[in-house]
Parts: structure tokens; sequence; C-alpha cells
């Protein structure tokens, strides 16, 4: 069974959530990219946290059957991004999120209301 967008961008924010992830922000890009439909950025307060949470989402994209395409940036970790198909992650550090500014890029995308699904 293939699961919805939806159904992958709420583990996926659960388990960023699980890691303590910072400033977890989901952006519906249904109308404004063909890339996906959603995109999740957060960003983490060092290395080690920024490795749990990746590996935490990963974990999760497994036991939900998802296919991976693509992990970049793991091995230097400011910003790693996770290819779940109709769903990409943006993990960052704190000044990395700061220097990048995706939400800024990407601001005609509407947020997607999470708070459901944060602890």
């Amino acid at each position: 069974m293939t699961q919805s967008s939806m159904d992958v961008l709420e583990y996926v924010v659960k388990a960023a959530d699980s890691k303590k992830a910072e400033d977890i922000l989901a952006l519906d890009m249904k109308d404004v990219s063909l890339l996906a439909d959603y995109f999740v950025i957060l960003h983490a307060n060092n290395d080690r946290q920024l490795n749990a949470i990746s590996l935490s989402i990963l974990e999760a994209a497994e036991k939900n059957n998802q296919e991976v395409k693509r992990v970049e940036g793991k091995d230097n970790a400011q910003w790693i991004l996770i290819d779940l198909g109709d769903v990409i992650v943006h993990l960052f550090k704190q000044e990395d999120r700061e220097l990048y500014k995706l939400e800024r890029l990407w601001s005609d995308a509407e947020q997607v209301d999470i708070s459901k699904w944060l602890d």
C-alpha cells in the first residue's frame, strides 16, 4: 500500500520532533514546485543532534517501507537533504538555516499546520 504524501509528512515530523528538532516547518509545495508535495525545514543545535534527527527520519521511512531516493550532506552535516519523493526534508544547523533562509525562498508556499503532530 502506498502512503499519501501527508502520511509521509506526518511520520517525518514526528520522527524529527522525537529528537527535539527545532522550529519544524512544513511547506505545501504542490502549487509552487514540481519537486515535491511538501518541504520540511528544521534545525538542530549541534552535529550530534543533526545526525540523530536524520537517522530518526531515515528509520521512520524504513519502518514505513518508504523509498529513500537520496540523502545528501550527511558526512559534513551542515545541511542534510533527505529526498523521500513527495516529501523533501532539509535539516540544518541553526546558523546555516539562517544563512540559506529557505523559508523566505519558498515564501509563496503555504505552511502546513503540523501542531497536532508535535509533543
